[in-house]
């Protein structure tokens, strides 16, 4: 299991290397990959020798983390792409890059003729412009803002999709000298109208269906082992209703990650109207059982309220469900004596619950005094679907570049305010991985993750104050989840 979790976890690692930063540096891909990944085969090299017994060495442990990160940034920086045109701020690159591409032999996207047309569209007692920037997919727009935020992008942008007949996406982004900006890129799907065509449509719930069976057949595989049932080729042919074991485990899972896609997705397309695909499932058939869940959304998002209410949706839906499944699931499970080794916050066997707040206020919720200090928690199926659904919200909530946490503080307190919180949160996770190693997976993962969110239509228009409460709260989930109990709370607790 060791060896086919480091496989999986080299294939995600230089899938993410691949896809962030190789269009960036001129240094070759694998070097980047391999020294990522050190750290990874040097301890999983130290367990299959030594097995699990004997504990990693301090050094062994700590190295690594500090050389490799290191060596990975002079890598990367000595092989630095130089970039080409770049623009003077950089929302206006983040704007180009989040729009359909347009034809490779891009033209002027507006003629000289029509400049004085544009300019109209700027009263000068909402915002009054006074430069306009020519690039060869963006028409950058300066000025100075002279009205609310949200009354000025309405209002320019009704005025340029009537003067120009819906040819532009209309972009309203923060500047670095605190005077916002307009950015127009050519809109490339003008003529194909806001909904897909019923074919697309269809094609895409019928992916959507198949990918959700077959999930449903490797979760129950897998939930076939933690039931604890094993299940050969002569068992299964002789009694195929063993397989059905695994059904608890697979549906509970399943239901946690779907009801959290469909989160997301209807507050998408329903409230907001923004196109995007149904969620799609990831089958595996080893480790979990699937590689979780996803939605892709194929138009821009409107507003930071619009990309406030669809990213918190999808946390929050599947926290709610979440749950009561792990209530019961902690309810229906077994007490075994705290083993002398220490326990991961993965180990369904043996699980020590003091290593998440939530997870010890639920645990002694459930089990009462059952739950001692010398107690640990053989996991029901379900409670074991359970604690993966609070570990994919947690990691879903981490405020870092894409991810819901990303989009969450972006909305909150804007682009650059959120790259640097995400930075924050990968170096106190890659901390907090030295007390809990279970944790440097994570923080290896947001290490790939670009910091840069793709910007809103409207990115300057801020947050009411009820969703800024919504924000904290999400924020203070995941320290509920990811921090340890404090020894105090665990001795009123008596756990």
């Amino acid at each position: 299991m060791t060896v086919w979790f480091l496989i999986l976890l080299g294939l995600i690692t230089y899938l993410m290397v691949q896809r962030s930063v190789a269009r960036l540096t001129r240094t070759p891909v694998w070097l980047l990959w391999l020294v990522l990944m050190t750290p990874a085969m040097l301890w999983t090299g130290w367990t299959v020798m030594h097995g699990d017994k004997q504990p990693l060495p301090r050094s062994l442990m700590i190295w690594p983390l500090v050389i490799c990160p290191i060596l990975y940034w002079v890598l990367f920086q000595s092989g630095r792409q130089p970039q080409k045109d770049k623009p003077t701020e950089d929302q206006a690159s983040q704007a180009e890059s989040s729009t359909p591409p347009t034809e490779p032999n891009s033209v002027r996207p507006i003629q000289p003729d029509e400049e004085q047309k544009l300019r109209d569209c700027f009263p000068w007692s909402v915002y009054y412009i006074q430069n306009i920037e020519y690039r060869p997919q963006a028409v950058i727009c300066r000025g100075q803002l002279r009205s609310k935020p949200n009354e000025a992008y309405q209002k320019i942008k009704e005025n340029i999709e009537t003067k120009f007949a819906g040819r532009f996406l209309v972009f309203f982004q923060e500047g670095v000298n605190g005077k916002p900006f307009f950015v127009l890129i050519p809109n490339t799907q003008a003529n194909q109208g806001n909904a897909p065509r019923k074919e697309e449509q269809l094609k895409q719930f019928a992916w959507a269906f198949l990918l959700l069976l077959a999930t449903l057949v490797t979760t129950t595989k897998v939930g076939v082992g933690i039931a604890g049932v094993e299940l050969t080729i002569r068992q299964f042919q002789s009694n195929p209703s063993l397989f059905l074991q695994g059904l608890p485990y697979a549906l509970a899972l399943m239901l946690i990650l779907g009801i959290h896609e469909l989160g997301h997705y209807l507050m998408a397309t329903r409230r907001y109207r923004i196109r995007s695909t149904p969620p799609y499932f990831i089958p595996m058939p080893f480790f979990l059982g699937t590689f979780g869940a996803f939605i892709k959304m194929r138009s821009p998002v409107p507003n930071r309220k619009a990309l406030f209410d669809v990213s918190i949706a999808g946390p929050l839906a599947g926290f709610v469900v979440t749950l009561p499944l792990l209530i019961w699931g902690l309810a229906h499970s077994t007490i075994v004596s705290l083993p002398d080794d220490k326990t991961g916050l993965l180990n369904p066997d043996a699980l020590n619950p003091k290593y998440s707040i939530l997870l010890a206020l639920l645990s002694k919720l459930a089990l009462g005094s059952q739950l001692t200090p010398q107690s640990a928690i053989d996991l029901h199926p379900v409670a074991v679907a359970a604690c993966l659904g609070l570990i994919v919200t947690a990691l879903n909530l981490m405020p870092v570049g894409q991810l819901d946490g990303g989009h969450i503080v972006h909305a909150m307190f804007g682009q650059r305010n959120a790259i640097v919180i995400g930075q924050i949160a990968r170096l106190l996770l890659l901390l907090l991985s030295l007390v809990q190693p279970g944790f440097f997976l994570w923080a290896l993962i947001l290490l790939f993750i670009p910091l840069m969110d793709e910007p809103a239509l409207n990115d300057v228009t801020d947050l009411d104050n009820q969703r800024d409460v919504w924000g904290l709260f999400a924020m203070a989930l995941l320290v509920m989840i990811i921090l340890p109990l404090p020894q105090a709370i665990a001795s009123w607790l008596h756990i």
